[in-house]
């Protein structure tokens, strides 16, 4: 049996776990308060405060942190990596604490692994972060030369939901074409080839379709105009983009229950928002589809927003007939990692290193 403590840092809490194999035997959320995180003026610089708050919570509920095979963190913004487990080294961990690829709570992921690890005297690993980078030569073109196209989705979740899937249908995930759809704040729509993701919109910047708070891919004029429009600043552009787009810009909430809760009572403008957000989603399917030449095993719908069948089911009627639709509800993050921890432990796969010269350009 092995036993891995887990650590999924957000930007106002912390989500730890402790599994005896894939079994939890423990887990917490901890809340940070503004007024706890007000005085770090930068992500790492809470390295210490959640450090300690975590070693707290174990005590408190007299968690043993001794027999500890692994330790396992959420996978911050590092350089582009192939899908997989690294083991966190030096130079992962100075690239965490600059935020190489930008500043992120998921930063501390590895940071808080490594500390936790070294007091251990186990080894500490990150699982696909979603910097995941497998895209095809082709698909890194972005139509001007100055733009290339980058790949930042919800990997961790869209390859868990595949191996699942795979597991389900008796088959290995490396053997199967798949489009993965993450429904959650943001939307990510992956063509998954034989165990890579080949071309997947970087949804942290807001492109794809629109989601619950973040702007999809815009008309490119209107926006080089709403730009050069003197209204906003350059953060107020990216705040509007990512947080205050999608669903936020036309309903003023990101809560698709109290969407759901208008349209039952009728609001046909929130039923019109909300449906155009599925036939976004549903065009994004079809686009990545002819990626795969439209030979594809299955649709995967995960995350969130798929826990809602008017969603699920608008989004289902436009593309089934490409190929059957499959709904996993939610996403386990907690048990993602472990089980990225597990492949390593059990020897079903090597542990990758993280180096400069293996990172993706």
């Amino acid at each position: 049996m092995f036993r891995q403590i887990i650590i999924n840092p957000g930007s106002t809490s912390t989500k730890i776990g402790v599994f005896e194999d894939d079994k939890l035997v423990f887990e917490k959320t901890i809340r940070h308060s503004v007024e706890e995180l007000k005085n770090y003026k930068y992500v790492y610089d809470q390295l210490d405060f959640r450090k300690r708050i975590i070693l707290e919570t174990f005590k408190y509920n007299e968690i043993d942190v001794v027999n500890i095979d692994a330790v396992i963190g959420r996978g911050g913004l590092v350089k582009p990596i192939e899908s997989g487990t690294y083991e966190v080294n030096e130079l992962m961990l100075e690239h965490l604490k600059c935020g190489y690829m930008g500043e992120h709570a998921s930063n501390l992921g590895g940071l808080l692994a490594h500390e936790l690890a070294k007091d251990i005297g186990c080894r500490a690993y990150i699982v696909d972060p979603v910097v995941v980078d497998e895209l095809q030569p082709v698909a890194r073109i972005s139509g001007l030369k100055e733009i290339e196209r980058v790949s930042i989705f919800h990997a961790l979740n869209h390859k868990a939901i595949a191996r699942k899937y795979a597991k389900k249908i008796n088959k290995r995930y490396e053997d199967l074409r798949l489009v993965v759809v993450h429904l959650g704040g943001g939307v990510s729509v992956g063509a998954h080839e034989y165990g890579k993701v080949i071309d997947c919109a970087n949804a942290l910047d807001g492109e794809g379709p629109f989601s619950p708070e973040r702007s999809g891919s815009l008309p490119v004029g209107s926006l080089i105009k709403l730009c050069y429009s003197g209204k906003y600043t350059y953060p107020e552009m990216k705040k509007l983009l990512t947080g205050l787009g999608g669903i936020v810009s036309y309903l003023g909430t990101n809560n698709a229950k109290e969407v759901l809760k208008r349209i039952e009572e009728g609001d046909e403008y929130a039923k019109l928002i909300y449906r155009a957000m599925a036939y976004q989603i549903a065009k994004e399917i079809g686009a990545v589809s002819v990626v795969l030449e439209g030979k594809i095993d299955a649709i995967l719908l995960t995350g969130g927003m798929a826990h809602d069948k008017l969603l699920t089911g608008w989004i289902r009627d436009m593309v089934e007939f490409l190929a059957p639709v499959e709904i996993f509800p939610g996403e386990d993050e907690l048990l993602a990692l472990c089980e990225g921890g597990l492949r390593v432990l059990r020897g079903e796969e090597e542990a990758k290193r993280y180096f400069e010269e293996e990172a993706l350009a």
